[in-house]
Formats: structure tokens, C-alpha cells, sequence
């Protein structure tokens, strides 16, 4: 008879300080694909409906609670502290007070663990209903099993695991895993670590000591998971390894989806960005979390997107870099633009090569195609700006506004030092500096008039032959 419990918790061990990683950074805060290690099986828990998660923090427990909780603003997390480095059931007994009252699953997870998919997830909580016992596990099967604890099992039936150290030859010989990802049920969970004695090798307290008195109250269901899924990070080479893993797997989906990228081996996009079909991302291109790029969209070599979004049918020129920016359709960006937080561009904006953008709102059909700085600025419809001009937005104490009306020229070389408005239709002549407003219609000129001597130029050289130059 299956059970349903719809109550599920979370618990993931973050504590570990990482020692092979050697850094002074914790080693669930180690990036892999623009996010720490630990953001990873967080999320995970999160997506299976987790009403609770629970990460276990010990080496550096500010540093690692305050980026996650960055990371996660609105989730149900509650910290537990791991005081001393114990072993595994013990970082998983600490914590105990923080689900005190639960009573459901508790899914065990680790912090630098990043590549567990939620399919296997589900699937193990599946496999805990089916085997109606209190525990379920992940397993793995390993050509090479050496530094692994081993399942064991008497006519198909897990029994206990041991661990490498603790194993006999004949143990040792068995391929079968364990990952150490567990379902358990919250009452038995208790009750079982505090049973656990460190009666072992290393002297520590396993947590795979519960996979034993729960197989003496039931059947314990399994899961069998790729290894590359189940592994962990231990150095700076396997964090590389399991970043190209994900980055692939990553770039993979989005193929599949209808997304062209030239070379998936350069590309780097994040999880939870969004592509829309028929797009194409050139070589070397990064994409990061809260980045939508629609349809059509092209996207060439070198580009930074990050938290951006792009409308259908723009294109980014090679070596555009984008900081929460919003580009409008058929925008054309770059090449080497830059979009800085607070640009909203609307449809059929141009940007062209060294623009860069801040607080920045440009009218449809716009354009400023050459070495232009436009910084704290509202820009209405179809206006010209020409190459060189620079808002000067800052006074040393505050940032002023420069508004333009729909339909302005602004010729090139010309400074508008805010706050200022140019009407709309207004002409700026080159060479300007724009000190005052500018009414509807209207032409300000500011440079000194030019001044021009015919026949200088001959008259220089006979001076010159004069003196015998």
C-alpha cells in the first residue's frame, strides 16, 4: 500500500570548511555558473515544494547564511548551526530544533553537491511511497567504487551500508553506491541519530548508520542516479569539471528548445535564463540569472548579458556588455556598447559602437551610433544624437536629469550638462555646450564663431625663408 505524505521538509549540509579547495572562502560558496555550490540542491528542495529548508552552516556560518539568504529573499529557510565537525549524522541531528513539530519527509542533501536533478529527486520520493518503509536513498553504480560506502543487500533487499574504511574485500568489491541523498521520515529520523554511536574508523558519527535501522523497520526504496549527478566538489579541478557538466547540460536544453549556439563550449548561460526560439548566440557569450532574450533575437561574439532582458528580433553586435537593461524589438546594440542599470530602450533604438547608457530612457526609433555617454537621460522618439555628446549628469553632489522631446538633433561633440530639456524638434549645433533650455524648434549654438585667414599659410612659409629658416 502506497502512503502520500504531502509534508515535506529539507535539510542541506553546508557546513564543511573545504580544506582541499585551498581558499579562504567556504567551500559551498564557491561559484559554479555565476552561483555558490550550495544554491544548487537548495533550489532543488525548493522546487519540490520544500516547506522548509534547513541549511546546516559551521565554517563561516555568516558569510554562507548571508549570501544565501540573498540569494533566496523569500523562502522558508531556517539556519542550524553544526559546532563541531562530527560527522554527517551529527551536522544533520544539529538540525533537529529548527523542524521541531514537523512531522512528514525530510529530503538530506549536500551543499556541494550541484548537478542532483529534480527529476531524481521526485523520483526518490516516489520510490519512498512505493517501498512503504521509512527511508529512501539514492544509490549509484561505480566501475571503480574505491572511497564510496557500499550498499548492501540480501535478496534484493538494502540492509545497510558500510563504509570504505570499515568494509571487508568481499564488501569492497560491490559497485552499487551509496550518495548519501536521502528521504526520511521526520519521526523515525530523529529517533534513529540518536541511537548513532561513532562506533567506526574514523570515529564519527555516519548518517549512513540510518539506512541499517531503517531496513530493520521496512523496506528501504532506492534510486539509481548517474554518477556524474551524484558527485561532489572536493577541489578547484572537480568545481571545473562539474561547471562544464552543468554548462553543457545547460546549453543543451536550450538547442533542444530552438536556440542556435555557434559554440556551446564557450557559451555560458546560466540557469533560469530564458531564450527564445530561433535566437542566435555567437562564440564566448555570457548570459546570467534574470536575463529573457526573446525570439529572433542574435547575439554575437563576446556579448555579457546580465539580468537583462532583449525583445524579439534585436541584435546585440560582439563585445556588448548589458547590466540590468531593457532592450526594446528590433534594437540594434554595439558592437563594444554598454548598457548600464536603469536603460530602457523602446523599439528600433539604435546603439552603436563605444555608447554607453545609464539611467537611461530612449524613445522608439532613436539613435546614437558612435562614442556617446548618455547618463541619467529620458530621450523622447526619433531623435539623433550625435557622436561624442555626453549628459553631464553629475555635479559632485547630485545627478540631475537631461530630458530630450521627440524628434531632437543633437550634433556631435556637444556636452548637455543637466538639468536641461531640448524641446521637442530642437537642432544643437556641434561643439556645443548646453547650459539652458532649449525651446521646441529652436537651434543653440555655443561654440566661438570660426575664424578664417586666406592665404595664411603662404604668408608663414616667406616669414620663415626670411629669417632662413
Amino acid at each position: 500500500m502506497l502512503r502520500r505524505m504531502t509534508a515535506l521538509s529539507a535539510v542541506v549540509l553546508c557546513a564543511g570548511k573545504g580544506t582541499r579547495m585551498k581558499s579562504k572562502k567556504a567551500k559551498v560558496l564557491h561559484a559554479i555558473l555565476g552561483k555558490p555550490l550550495c544554491a544548487y540542491p537548495l533550489k532543488r528542495a525548493l522546487e519540490l515544494g520544500a516547506t522548509s529548508v534547513v541549511p546546516v552552516v559551521g565554517h563561516q556560518a555568516e558569510s554562507v547564511e548571508k549570501e544565501v539568504r540573498a540569494l533566496f529573499p523569500q523562502a522558508p529557510l531556517t539556519f542550524a548551526l553544526q559546532r563541531e565537525q562530527r560527522g554527517t549524522a551529527d551536522a544533520v541531528r544539529s538540525a533537529e530544533e529548527a523542524l521541531k513539530g514537523f512531522s512528514g519527509r525530510v529530503l538530506i542533501l549536500y551543499g556541494d553537491v550541484p548537478l542532483l536533478r529534480k527529476e531524481t529527486l521526485a523520483s526518490l520520493l516516489a520510490a519512498h511511497d512505493a517501498a512503504g518503509g521509512v527511508l529512501a536513498m539514492v544509490t549509484t553504480v561505480l566501475e571503480d567504487p574505491t572511497g564510496y560506502g557500499r550498499v548492501l543487500r540480501e535478496g534484493g533487499r538494502v540492509t545497510r551500508v558500510v563504509e570504505q574504511k570499515d568494509a571487508s574485500p568481499e564488501q569492497r568489491a560491490v559497485k552499487e553506491c551509496n550518495a548519501g541523498i536521502y528521504s526520511v521520515d521526520a519521526a523515525f529520523l530523529w529517533k534513529a541519530l540518536a541511537e548513532i554511536k561513532p562506533n567506526n574508523a574514523q570515529g564519527e558519527y555516519y548518517l549512513t548508520d540510518l539506512v541499517e535501522l531503517a531496513a530493520k523497520q521496512g523496506p528501504v526504496g532506492t534510486v539509481v542516479a548517474d554518477a556524474t549527478e551524484t558527485a561532489g566538489v572536493n577541489d578547484k579541478v572537480e568545481l571545473a569539471a562539474r561547471a562544464k557538466v552543468l554548462q553543457r547540460r545547460i546549453n543543451d536544453a536550450h538547442m533542444r528548445a530552438g536556440v542556435t549556439l555557434h559554440d556551446p563550449d564557450t557559451t555560458f548561460i546560466e540557469e533560469d535564463v530564458v531564450v527564445g526560439s530561433d535566437s542566435e548566440v555567437g562564440p564566448g557569450v555570457s548570459l546570467t540569472t534574470g536575463s529573457v532574450i526573446g525570439e529572433g533575437v542574435v547575439i554575437g561574439p563576446g556579448c555579457v548579458v546580465s539580468a537583462s532582458t532583449v525583445a524579439d528580433g534585436s541584435v546585440l553586435k560582439p563585445y556588448s556588455v548589458l547590466e540590468e537593461a531593457k532592450v526594446g524589438v528590433r534594437n540594434v546594440i554595439g558592437p563594444f556598447a554598454r548598457l548600464r542599470p536603469g536603460t530602457e530602450l523602446a523599439e528600433d533604438v539604435h546603439l552603436g559602437n563605444f555608447v554607453e547608457t545609464k539611467k537611461a530612457q530612449i524613445g522608439k526609433g532613436s539613435k546614437a551610433n558612435h562614442l556617446t555617454y548618455l547618463g541619467d537621460a529620458r530621450i523622447g522618439a526619433g531623435c539623433n544624437i550625435g557622436a561624442g555628446t555626453i549628459t553631464c549628469n553629475y555635479d559632485g553632489v547630485n545627478k540631475s536629469l537631461t530630458e530630450l522631446g521627440d524628434g531632437v538633433f543633437i550634433g556631435s561633440d556637444t556636452q548637455l550638462v543637466a538639468p536641461v530639456q531640448v524641446g521637442d524638434g530642437a537642432y544643437v549645433g556641434a561643439g556645443t555646450t548646453v547650459t539652458k533650455n532649449v525651446p521646441p524648434g529652436s537651434l543653440a549654438v555655443s561654440r566661438a564663431p570660426q575664424v578664417t585667414k586666406e592665404g595664411w599659410v603662404a604668408a608663414k612659409k616667406a616669414r620663415r625663408a626670411a629669417k632662413g629658416g
